[in-house]
């Protein structure tokens, strides 16, 4: 393998502590996702440090101004203002069933392999001593990176049921099959008793991080640990028409359409989450809508809205933030409407209006309908339709943002005389579904058509909006 490389932003200050710790008869090394990064070519955002045969009250008088605890009593300390994180070797011991329901021995005379036995994976249980340049992989991580594999490092694996969706993320990330051992462990573990937030997160590791997001979903049916997320359980078992998805079942199709998803993933975080999100949740209104048609071939026509529904359990499950669930189900209930552009008759001025008012973002649609399309291997895609859309929206604006009301209050006011009040909302109302509707196209036309409208509503009404004026327009 290449040499490993520190941060450049950081690397002299990590050189320096562990020199500092050298010259007091201790011994620093990295340890954990950095080394697995910089192994994998991946810059790490922040380094994890492990000091040996230094007790914790020594070190911390090496560093009085610079080390900060974090948590419980770990022995764990934050460096200043640095990404580093500087530990004491430990063992843990499960004394309940929850993440967190751990007791900790922090021990600085620890041998290296009892400290590794601690650890997930044996991609994550390398030690490197920069100042030496040695490498320490008691349990041959370095192996298993190069032959692409994920392996537990020991039967204390499964104290903690978090290591299932850690799995799941890392094949999604580094491309990596897991060890048969490795899922056999895995079936033992229940996820009844992990936070929402820690599921959430890890779930949004695999939606920004992952390259291969289908192996991480095929990682939870493998691990049958998919079971605790009933709406993608159920993707599982539904078939679909071998015509238009020779992939196979809903669930492998979505496995696709995420491995699309990564390819297109938006560069904005949370761009990336709300389609991400969307991608993942797009078809899970099929289980209850597929049935046989008349045509004798499998259907799920109105699975879309039909999604809404377990989309929303799923999301407010994990508890993720109020505003990305109200930004993914439009997505949901939207990602076929793009390929109607494909027609025509369907690439329409006011279908553009209603479908860019009730997404609020296009581009965000136009990546999860893209990835739908791309997720039926070995289909060839037909992305016509979301290329005929992209085009017609980049054109009227209308690709990042809604349609803005050509028509306001004020406009009301100075037109007509109109006083303002409640009554006004109703007819702005009307205006804006009219102007998406493509009735009239700018502020003359607007007031043209609100005319009308003044009109329509009564005589007397319209007799008195002109006593408050001299002259219509």
């Amino acid at each position: 393998m290449d040499p490993l490389r520190l941060p450049p932003g950081i690397a002299s200050e990590a050189i320096a502590i562990c020199a500092r710790i050298r010259d007091n008869g201790g011994r620093a090394y990295l340890v954990g996702g950095c080394i697995r990064d910089m192994f994998m070519h991946v810059i790490p955002k922040d380094l994890d440090m492990e000091v040996f045969d230094i007790a914790p009250e020594a070190l911390r008088d090496l560093f009085p101004s610079n080390l900060f605890p974090t948590g419980k009593s770990f022995g764990v300390y934050k460096y200043s203002n640095l990404p580093i994180d500087i530990g004491i070797p430990r063992q843990e011991s499960a004394v309940g069933f929850g993440h967190r329901d751990f007791e900790i021995f922090s021990d600085p005379n620890l041998s290296l392999p009892l400290a590794a036995s601690r650890r997930d994976f044996t991609i994550n249980a390398i030690y490197w001593d920069p100042l030496e340049n040695c490498i320490e992989d008691p349990f041959g991580g370095m192996v298993d990176m190069r032959e692409k594999v994920l392996r537990h490092v020991s039967p204390k694996f499964i104290e903690d049921q978090l290591r299932v969706l850690r799995g799941m993320q890392f094949v999604a990330r580094f491309d990596l099959h897991a060890a048969e051992q490795t899922i056999n462990l895995c079936r033992q573990l229940t996820l009844k008793n992990l936070s929402a937030e820690r599921i959430y997160a890890e779930f949004c590791k695999l939606l920004l991080y992952g390259h291969s997001i289908g192996k991480g979903i095929q990682f939870l049916h493998q691990t049958k640990c998919i079971s605790f997320f009933p709406e993608l359980a159920a993707l599982g078992p539904c078939r679909q028409d071998p015509i238009r998805h020779p992939e196979g079942c809903v669930l492998r199709h979505v496995a696709c359409a995420l491995d699309a998803y990564a390819t297109l993933r938006p560069e904005l975080e949370w761009d990336a989450l709300v389609t991400g999100f969307g991608v993942l949740c797009h078809d899970f209104g099929k289980p209850a809508c597929t049935r046989w048609n008349r045509a004798g071939r499998l259907s799920a026509k109105g699975h879309a809205r039909a999604g809404l529904v377990p989309t929303d359990k799923f999301l407010t499950r994990m508890r993720a933030p109020k505003q990305l669930i109200k930004e993914v189900l439009p997505l949901v209930e939207f990602h076929m409407l793009p390929r109607q552009f494909s027609r025509p008759e369907g690439a329409t001025q006011r279908a553009l209006n209603w479908l860019a008012y009730n997404v609020q973002r296009i581009d965000r649609l136009l990546v999860v309908a893209r990835c739908d399309n791309m997720g039926r291997p070995p289909r060839t895609p037909n992305l016509t339709g979301e290329n005929t859309l992209e085009n017609l929206a980049f054109e009227a604006n209308l690709l990042k943002s809604p349609p803005i009301p050509l028509i306001r209050g004020r406009d009301l006011q100075i037109n007509f005389g109109m006083d303002p009040s409640p009554k006004m909302g109703p007819l702005l109302k009307r205006l804006f579904e009219a102007q998406l509707d493509g009735k009239f196209y700018d502020l003359t036309t607007g007031v043209a058509h609100a005319k009308k409208i003044l009109k329509k509503i009564g005589g007397q009404n319209f007799r008195k909006f002109r006593r408050c004026r001299k002259r219509l327009p």
